[in-house]
This record gives C-alpha cells, structure tokens and sequence, in this order.
C-alpha cells in the first residue's frame, strides 16, 4: 500500500496505513434531527466508519451538535457553493468539510473557512467529480478527461495548501469506470494525501456494485486508496454491506463471516438457495473473522468444506458438517442452518 498523509475524522484515522475506512452518506433532511440520527446509527450497526451528511440551510448546520450527540460516527459536513454554511457546519461540531474551495466563493472567503478549520482542527474533502471540472482545464485539456479531472483537484490542493494547510483527503470520482481508475493512479503519483475511492452515479444496485467492485478493487489491489464509499441509487446500507465484501475479498477487512457458496449444478440435491439466504442473513451479525463455506454436492462439497473453519457438503437431502476439516455429523435439509449457525456460537460464545 503506497503511504500516505495520515488526516483524522473524529477519532478514524485516514491513511497513513491506517485501516481502509468505509463511508456513506444519509438521504434524510439533516435538519430532520430523529430521522438523520436513527439512519446514522443503523450505519454504524451495519460497519460504516464515517458518515456524511449534505448541509444545505442554517438548520441543517445548527442539527449538527444534536446529531453529534446522538451518534457515534464522525460527521462529515457535504457543503456546496455557500461557505456561511461551511462555516456554520464547523462552529456546530462537524469533524470534516467535503468542499469544493473553487465553487465555495472568493479567495477571502477560502481563507476565512480555513482559518476556522484550522482553529478546530477540521480536515477539508477536496471533491471533484465530472461535473465540477474547471472551464480553464476543460479548454486546456479538451474535455472532460483525466488530465482535467487531476489538475483541477491539484489546483484546489494548492489552494489550500497556499495558505498553509495540509490536512487533506483528495476525492476525484467519475461514473466511467476506467476514467475513476485512472485518474485516481495519477493523482497518487502526484501527492501524498490520503484518497477517497468511489465511482459517482454508479447507478441501480447490480450495475453499481460491478462497477463499483471493479473500480474500487482494481485500485485496493495495487495499494491505492485509503477510505472508500461504494454510490448505490437506493438503500445506503446496501452501500456497506458492498464495501465490506470489497474489502473482506481483497483481506483488508476481516470483521465479519466469509462466507463461500457453490453456485449449484443438476447435482444438487437439497434447496441449496434458500438454505444460503437464511445463513446468511443470520451470519451478517457476527463480527467473527470466519470462513464458513455451504456446498451442494458431494463432488466439490466436502474439499471446499474441509478447507473452512466451518462447513456443510449437502447429499441426498442432507447436509454433512465440517469444523476445520472434521466430520462432526450429518443433518436432515431443514436442520442445516440452525445445527451450522449453534456450532459457531458455541464455539465462538466469549468473541462475538
């Protein structure tokens, strides 16, 4: 992992090989104080370390002490355009800025919010996405492209960093897949600070976790990035539950079930998919660092299941459990999940 500036949110570090955080950002009106607070805490149920909010009037930014008192998670402020909002957000106890400084206002006004960042030790998100490219860059670098998309977030940086400021977190989005991994491989060679991965408007659930996966991923591979929010149109907890599997996959994150499925052939015997959906919803709460893998048949079944710290291979209609490679016994269908799930419990009781 290439390293980079380590920046604070609240109490969750960003880079720095710091652990790769997970974000996301609530739907509610953050002037709703009940409905923001019961969408943040269900965040926090469901693995998000940091969660952000848009600030768009003065009552938005006033809920942001209740909120925070309320809440575990630190809170990152969305403004945009009117820094009287970015500066109300820090004066009600935000932990982070996502600003754009060159659509915030006048070079004064930058100044005045990062004198009072710098006050309160607020770190500012740079974010830039296709659609707040700078016109400068567009004509200089014929469009909307990678180059744009990188000198635009170099030039916020450096305007932030004329003013002697340097706690940074850098995100530049796009919703072309090879745009997002490619400028995000540039900006990393360019400066130290900790990057935000994403790919923007990534659309319905199946489109946007393929090509979240893909883009996210292919950069976590490589050692590029350090916090990571997966864009879903609908439910934001499908958002964590995705950036989770992103990085329990790659063995960044290891809180939580693996859990290994076959994808059934004509020799499955048992109803393998309902048999894997209630496992899985009931594995989702365990905070257990285990590999638990439900097969169909006995052709694959039993190798795949002696390689888990817990198994089932299904035969016949019934399902043969596995603890670390040892036949423990043989259940009826119906009985797999509940004899699966009470072997991990009583085994793993004093760590869950």
């Amino acid at each position: 992992m290439k390293k980079t500036r380590k920046v604070y949110v609240g109490d969750v570090a960003i880079g720095g090989g710091s652990p790769i955080s997970i974000q996301s950002m609530t739907t509610k009106k953050t002037k709703n104080i009940d409905e923001i607070v019961e969408q943040i805490n269900a965040f926090e149920k469901a693995g998000c370390d940091i969660s952000r909010s848009a600030v768009n009037s003065i009552e938005d930014a006033k809920a942001i002490g209740e909120i925070k008192k309320r809440t575990n998670l630190p809170f990152v402020a969305d403004i945009q355009f009117d820094y009287k909002l970015a500066i109300a957000a820090v004066e009600n106890g935000c932990d982070c800025l996502r600003i754009n400084p060159g659509n915030i206002g006048g070079s004064d006004k930058v100044k005045i919010l990062v004198e009072k960042c710098k006050d309160k030790d607020i770190p500012i998100r740079i974010g830039v996405n296709s659609g707040s490219v700078h016109k400068d860059m567009i004509e200089k670098y014929h469009g909307v492209n990678v180059d744009s998309l990188v000198y635009s977030a170099l030039e916020e940086i450096k305007t932030l960093e004329d003013l002697d400021f340097y706690d940074i977190v850098i995100s530049i989005k796009s919703s072309d897949v090879n745009t997002m991994i490619d400028v995000n491989r540039k900006i990393s060679k360019l400066c130290d600070y900790p990057l935000h991965l994403g790919v923007t408007e990534a659309g319905p659930l199946y489109q946007a976790l393929v090509k979240s996966s893909v883009g996210i991923g292919s950069l976590l591979k490589d050692g590029i990035g350090d916090t990571i929010r997966v864009s879903i149109t609908g439910d934001p907890l499908e958002e964590l539950k995705a950036a989770k599997t992103i990085l329990k996959s790659l063995g960044l994150r290891r809180d939580g079930v693996d859990l290994v499925s076959c994808p059934t052939c004509s020799r499955t015997t048992v109803d393998l998919d309902t048999i894997v959906k209630e496992a899985e919803q009931r594995l989702e709460s365990l905070k257990l660092n285990l590999k638990v893998a439900i097969m169909g048949c006995p052709v694959n079944g039993p190798g795949e299941s002696k390689e888990a710290d817990y198994g089932i291979a299904c035969a016949n209609g019934y399902g043969f459990l596995f603890k670390k490679g040892i036949t423990l016994k043989k259940v009826k269908q119906e009985e797999i999940v509940d004899t699966l799930i009470e072997e991990i419990l009583k085994d793993n009781k004093d760590e869950n």
